[in-house]
């Protein structure tokens, strides 16, 4: 059983259309110059309705992280123990991504920097920011 994915919407569209190009999107307030991800509708800062996409450089460090020792589902049970890790990304939003590589659960820890990877996952093989421990 493969696990599951969100699926694109008017909204986060553009955002899964970067990722299967390798890049990373997130969203700017053209009114009060806030960035958010998720990809929204709206501003969760000021509920203007004017978002820019703009693209991260990639980087960031980790903020927490949690290590799973039980798969929630069959469908994660092959790949227990994994990392989940918040990561406050260079540009002023927190994103949540597994942590990818051998070293990613012996490594983990809070203020390491990381970068972002993309990986097909899921039904369908849809690509989703990952992320990397940098030496």
């Amino acid at each position: 059983m493969p696990a599951p994915i969100a699926e694109a919407t008017a909204e986060t569209l553009p955002f899964w259309e970067a990722a299967a190009r390798g890049e990373l999107l997130y969203q700017r307030c053209r009114r009060c110059g806030k960035v958010q991800f998720y990809p929204r509708g709206h501003c969760a800062a000021c509920a203007h309705r004017a978002l820019d996409f703009e693209p991260s450089a990639g980087h960031g460090t980790i903020y927490s992280f949690t290590i799973v020792h039980r798969a929630p589902s069959a469908a994660f049970r092959d790949l227990v123990p994994y990392v989940i890790a918040l990561v406050d990304m260079a540009e002023g939003f927190r994103l949540m991504v597994n942590l990818l590589g051998s070293d990613a659960v012996s490594g983990a820890a809070i203020g390491r920097p990381v970068r972002i990877v993309f990986a097909k996952r899921g039904e369908g093989q849809a690509v989703l920011p990952q992320a990397e421990l940098v030496a």
